[in-house]
């Protein structure tokens, strides 16, 4: 257990890496985190891209308050709902794990859309349906890992670290994406794939995880997409 705990551990990682190479610098630009957290990370994407200014929404109050600290500028609200900021006012737009804890998936990216200016880009990522250890756990008969059954519990796959515990509403993931069925739903809100990415493998360590998710990011554990706006 503590093998596939270290091996998420380092997925996530190598996750992040791959947003950063997915997202070109731009000088002095405004960036929109949405789903900023606690704004460590946010601010580690806006000194990569050279940003200006750093927005974020998070709907969290501690870490709205712990983001806001940092010097992140925070609206607290919830991402389900209009973003609070006017039309092509964003020069990039960064969201990372938020997407699938939605379920109305198709404001969120209208939203994003709107608020982006013409050249600017989006980079979101978030798991993948494909990725082998989903496709395995189907066969076996076992619930695929980040798709959750419940607000309340995490069930239905022992090799899963977390089955048994308590889950709860705005944790759990109500909506996971291969990478067609997340680029086929941007393009329908105006935003068009310029990189497909993929990153972490399980149950492979770092290393080799890497090697085939650029082999095979088709089955990856993580979607790491950048678009822009359409037309």
């Amino acid at each position: 257990m503590s093998y596939l705990h270290d091996v998420y551990v380092s997925a996530s990682e190598e996750n992040r890496r791959a947003i950063l190479k997915a997202m070109p610098r731009r000088d002095g630009a405004t960036l929109l985190d949405v789903g900023c957290g606690d704004g460590e990370w946010t601010l580690e994407v806006g000194r990569h891209i050279g940003a200006g200014r750093v927005l974020g929404v998070e709907l969290t109050d501690e870490w709205g308050a712990a983001a806001r600290a940092r010097g992140v500028e925070v609206e607290q609200t919830d991402v389900a709902n209009p973003l609070p900021y006017d039309d092509a006012s964003i020069d990039v737009v960064h969201s990372n794990q938020v997407i699938e804890h939605l379920a109305n998936t198709d404001i969120f990216l209208r939203e994003i859309r709107r608020v982006l200016k013409p050249g600017g880009y989006v980079c979101l990522s978030t798991n993948n349906l494909a990725s082998w250890h989903n496709v395995v756990s189907l066969v076996l008969g076992w619930q695929p890992p980040p798709v959750h059954v419940s607000d309340e519990l995490i069930a239905g796959n022992p090799a899963n670290f977390g089955e048994g515990n308590p889950g709860s509403y705005g944790q759990m993931h109500l909506r996971i994406f291969t990478h067609r069925a997340l680029a086929a739903l941007a393009a329908h809100h105006g935003l068009a794939l310029e990189h497909r990415g993929a990153s972490g493998y399980y149950p492979l360590p770092p290393r080799p995880a890497r090697v085939m998710a650029r082999v095979d990011g088709r089955h990856a554990a993580y979607l790491v997409h950048r678009y822009v706006p359409a037309g």
